[in-house]
């Protein structure tokens, strides 16, 4: 009896590991808003190239505040973007960037990046994880 119930113990815990990649994986409409795009302009502070998406960190400043306010932005998984033309380096910290997305719902200063453009180059990269469209160039869809 003892015996059975350590062998559904460990059963049990082992579809909990196996699966728990998939439960941590969200969906776009539930962490971000399509109604509320922001297109902001800041200085490269923070990049995060890893799987399961790349990140990366702007401090923007606050038109009515004067504050600086650092924004996470979510793009897709790594080799998407390098599929779209990105590489690891080709946006480095400091870089002045124009990013276009759609804001989480929570309010936070955290959104899912659309189109990104280096503004010293004026090169503009796709980078949406989500929505069906990643806009490499022109104005982003509305």
């Amino acid at each position: 009896m003892f015996c059975k119930a350590i062998a559904w113990a460990v059963g049990f815990g082992s579809l909990a590991v196996i699966a728990s990649p998939a439960l941590a994986h969200h969906s776009f409409r539930s962490q971000y808003d399509a109604d509320q795009p922001v297109t902001l302009t800041g200085y490269v502070t923070k990049i995060d190239w890893m799987n399961p998406h790349v990140y990366f960190y702007i401090d923007v400043v606050d038109a009515e505040t004067g504050e600086a306010e650092n924004w996470g932005f979510e793009m897709g998984p790594p080799h998407m973007l390098e599929r779209r033309g990105w590489k690891r380096n080709s946006m480095q910290i400091g870089d002045e960037l124009e990013v276009h997305g759609t804001r989480a719902r929570d309010g936070s200063f955290t959104a899912n990046a659309r189109r990104v453009m280096l503004k010293a180059t004026g090169e503009v990269l796709g980078a949406a994880s989500s929505e069906s469209q990643t806009i490499t160039t022109g104005e982003p869809a509305r």
